[in-house]
């Protein structure tokens, strides 16, 4: 259990678990050169980078232990691996979060518990950001990913809304997005405008944020302001490129855990169905302006790529924004690189965009 335990942490790059190695004195080694991780893969440090993603990078992959994942049908050993990642991650990240002054409390929109986060010193000026964590659809919630959604919230000036939503294998897609949507709704039915409500994702939560907004779309509920994504996870299938070139350059996401998440998450039937897989939909119907952050060394790569391409093609205003040496959603698991910082500023200038407001609280 301790090789699972802890394996999930790792490949999942839990930024407060690293985040103490970014300031500490390590021996020196030779950028740019390959060294083999105890999940028998091969990463790369590049020189391109910054000496503080350099440091950090290194130091996660010098101790990144063998990955055993639960199959995707195993309901016990997900509820299992989810309860001592998410106790890990809320342990480890605590003063962390603390340290900013958020107002946090517990509710109920629709059909999901969220979290309200409320940054320090904030004034209502009536606009929302939902978020949507990540996880590979079956692990974390909204109290163990605050080392995400505080952040943001600070960085932007916004209230944020943290959806904690059903777990796969024990909840599928249709469920899990419905209760995504539901949320949105109840925001809108408390007389909040979608104009005033965007919102954003990173990993399965990115492709949730996608494939929840066709669904409201196609609903008639309509479509938030923007929505950003940061390494989304659009096309549970597995079928881009980067799932081949790049499976071994990625020091989070080992391809077996990717694919029993998917597993758990969609039947293989089901996982090119865009209410699944985002980067299947018709995008000529409408969506929301999308900003998509990823990093070149994220296998996940195909994905945003793909996702971007779609909606190009649609006409739809769409940047997606690449970053050299970065791993999988470097914003949080490389916290406070120049590279972290960088991300989470433009994310917060494309909300101020397309939510039109300046002030940060």
């Amino acid at each position: 259990m301790k090789k699972l335990i802890l394996g999930a942490a790792f490949c999942l790059g839990f930024a407060l678990f690293f985040a103490g190695f970014l300031n500490t004195n390590q021996q020196s080694m030779t950028f740019g050169q390959t060294e083999p991780s105890s999940n028998n893969s091969t990463i790369t440090i590049p020189t391109t980078i910054s000496s503080e993603a350099q440091n950090a990078l290194k130091n996660i992959t010098s101790q990144m232990p063998e990955f055993v994942t639960p199959g995707p049908s195993d309901l016990k050993g997900w509820e299992e691996l989810n309860k001592q990642v998410s106790a890990m991650s809320i342990a480890q990240s605590q003063s962390f979060v603390d340290s900013y002054g958020a107002n946090i409390t517990s509710t109920k929109l629709g059909n999901a518990k969220v979290l309200d986060i409320k940054p320090k010193d904030w004034k209502d000026n009536g606009k929302i950001l939902v978020y949507v964590h990540g996880g590979g659809y079956t692990i974390l919630g909204a109290n163990s990913t605050l080392n995400n959604s505080v952040p943001v919230s600070n960085a932007t000036g916004l209230r944020v809304v943290s959806v904690d939503y059903s777990l796969a294998p024990s909840a599928k897609w249709n469920k899990i997005t419905s209760e995504i949507v539901s949320v949105v709704k109840a925001l809108k039915d408390q007389g909040n405008s979608l104009e005033n409500i965007a919102m954003y994702g990173d990993s399965a939560g990115g492709g949730l944020i996608a494939t929840s907004v066709l669904k409201m779309r196609d609903e008639g509920i309509g479509i938030p302001a923007a929505i950003v994504l940061w390494s989304p996870w659009t096309d549970v299938s597995g079928a881009g490129d980067s799932y081949s070139t790049l499976k071994t350059a990625d020091p989070f996401i080992p391809e077996t855990m990717l694919k029993n998440m998917g597993g758990a998450y969609a039947n293989v039937t089901d996982q090119k169905n865009p209410y699944v897989s985002p980067v299947y939909g018709n995008f000529s119907k409408g969506f929301s302006p999308t900003l998509i952050q990823v990093g070149t060394k994220e296998v996940l790569l195909s994905d945003s790529v793909r996702l971007y391409q779609a909606l190009d093609q649609a006409n739809i205003p769409v940047k997606l924004d690449v970053y050299e040496g970065m791993p999988h959603v470097f914003q949080t698991t490389l916290h406070k690189t120049p590279e972290s910082s960088l991300a989470i500023l433009k994310t917060s200038e494309f909300l101020k965009e397309y939510l039109n407001y300046q002030e940060k609280h």
